[in-house]
Formats: structure tokens, sequence, C-alpha cells
């Protein structure tokens, strides 16, 4: 196996800099994984553009360069993203133009280590992916703007790596630990749990069935109690669409007798929510009541949730709450 590997951008074209530098780590990640990939008995180029003055001499020179070095099984570019500066978390993704399943199990890879993940995303437009001979993906890390995203980078930054080298070396599915159990729970822990049908909800694009200025069920204004759940900016619209879309939160038909608005909505528990088809599971915010029994489904979830879990409307989650330790 034969791999090539870039840092986004150049010495003199750094790319996005808020918390930390997209370039400097891009190198940083580039040379650590390079290094975990050849102790697992991989064959790595890598390259950083030192030279280019321009963003199209640039993204020409990293294309140009990989393509050189083909044959490889794949070309790797490694980014970091940005958006505006933030305490929440947003997010790691991979882009891809014919690779799907394989920028959907980076993008898993490095989630893996506490990152939201937005998932694999399809482009026709960006120059590595559609310049490169080899197959590709390029890889956004995480938010360099977001305080929580370069906190989790930091920290994890060796996790991340190795993530990316098990799954690149295509390390069997056997040799990987095996995902626990789910703990028991004494059932009197155990405040709310159903299994059913889901969809999605919230955010700024949710205009189906949703008013511009709809409200949510217990969350009235946004406070310390629920500032992880919203947007940066307000967008004068209702809460409901004001809700940070990467962020996983959920819906569902609350028994308020067990579960008081006020223990929803300050408390700072959240539930796991299970993916019956993909065996995923993550940990969510409760952000208000739903779906309607009409629709057959017992939760909504956020679209950074199903990403999260691998699964689309109408497909089968488990939600305990609550649930207090890691998914």
């Amino acid at each position: 196996m034969k791999i090539s590997i870039s840092s986004g951008h150049g010495k003199y074209i750094s790319g996005a800099i808020g918390i930390i530098n997209e370039h400097d780590e891009a190198v940083l990640v580039v040379n650590a994984l390079a290094k975990q990939l050849r102790n697992r008995d991989v064959e790595v180029v890598t390259f950083e553009d030192t030279a280019s003055k321009t963003q199209s001499e640039n993204l020409d020179r990293i294309v140009d360069w990989h393509n050189a070095q083909s044959p490889c099984d794949v070309a790797i570019s490694v980014h970091f993203n940005a958006f505006e500066q933030r305490s929440q978390p947003v997010g790691t993704e991979v882009w891809y133009y014919s690779q799907q399943a394989l920028a959907a199990d980076l993008s898993a890879a490095i989630a893996s280590v506490g990152l939201i993940d937005r998932g694999a995303k399809k482009s026709t437009s960006l120059a590595f992916l559609t310049g490169t001979t080899d197959k590709s993906v390029l890889l956004e890390i995480c938010f360099v703007d977001s305080e929580a995203d370069c906190a989790i980078y930091a920290d994890r930054f060796d996790d991340i790596c190795e993530a990316l080298a098990n799954t690149l070396a295509g390390e069997e599915e056997d040799e990987r630990p095996d995902r626990p159990d789910l703990p028991e729970r004494p059932s009197e822990d155990v405040l709310f749990q159903v299994i059913g049908k889901m969809s999605y909800f919230g955010g700024p694009d949710d205009t189906t069935g949703m008013t511009e200025q709809e409200g949510l069920a217990f969350h009235y204004e946004i406070n310390e109690h629920n500032q992880q759940l919203f947007l940066p900016i307000n967008t004068g619209t209702g809460l409901a669409r004001q809700l940070n879309p990467f962020v996983p939160y959920l819906a569902v038909r609350w028994d308020y007798e067990r579960t008081p608005k006020e223990m929803l909505a300050k408390s700072g528990q959240r539930a796991l929510v299970r993916a019956l088809a993909t065996g995923r599971q993550a940990l969510a915010w409760p952000a208000d009541w739903g779906p309607n029994e009409s629709t057959d489904r017992v939760a909504d979830l956020s679209p950074g949730l199903c990403e999260i879990l691998g699964i689309e409307t109408d497909d089968e989650v488990e939600v305990i709450y609550p649930w207090e330790g890691e998914p």
C-alpha cells in the first residue's frame, strides 16, 4: 500500500487562523499520521508547499505533486475548518468526489475521540479532489475557531492520528477492541426510555413544518444552561431555527411528571441515543418535546446527531434518559 499526504495551504498561504493556525497544525498531523502509517508497514510520501505565494499556485503545486506520486492507493490533503469564533463544538468532516465510504470511515475515525461527526461531504468543485489522478479525500480535522473543538484536538492529537492510521491501513475488524455492551442501569435511574423510528429537526435550514418564529417546549431563552444548543449568532428567528444543527440534541415525547421541564432545561443531563441499524451511540441534549404521535415516530434528532449515528429518517433508535458517563 502507498499513500500520498499533503498539508493544506502552505508556508505563505496559511489558510484559516483562529485559536490555532490551519497550515501549521496540518503539517503536524501529516507528519504524525505518516509515522503511524509507516509503523504499520505502509509506504507514505508527504508534502508541504513552502514556495507558492498565491492560492492558485498553491492548489496547482499540491495537485501536481500528488499526481507525480501516482499510482497511490489514496491521496490525502489535511485541512482544518473555520466559520467564526465560538465556544461550542462544531466537529469534523471529510470531503470526497467519488470515495464516499472511505470519507465516512475517516470522518468517524477522527470523531471517535469526542468530536462531532459531520460525516462524508461530496464536492465536485474542490480542486484537490477533481485534479488528483488517484482516488482522494480531503480531511477537515476540526474547526480552528471552536474552543471546544480545539481543546479536544489538542488533548487527543495522538489518538486522532492513530485512528486515521488504523482506518487507512485497513486494520481488521476483529483486531479492534469490541465496543462494550451498555452497562446495566437500575430501573429507578432511568426516567425515560423508548425505541422506535426517528426523524430530524431544528436549525436555520428546517423550513418544513416549522414556522420561522417557532419556539421550543422548555427552552424559552438562550442562557448559561443551554447556550451549547444554539448558533453563536442571533438569527432573529424563533429558538427552534436558532438551534445549532451540528450539536447533538433531541426531542421526544417527555413525561413531564417524571422529567419536569425545569430538569430538562437546566440539569445538564443528557440522553443516550443508540441507532439500532448501525450500532452507533452518542449523548444528546434535551431540546424540545415531540414528534407528534401522528408521525409514528418516537424521536426527532439534530441533523448532526443523525450523521454521528449514520442514520436517516425512519431508522430506529433507542433513547435512554438520563445517561451518565461515556456513550
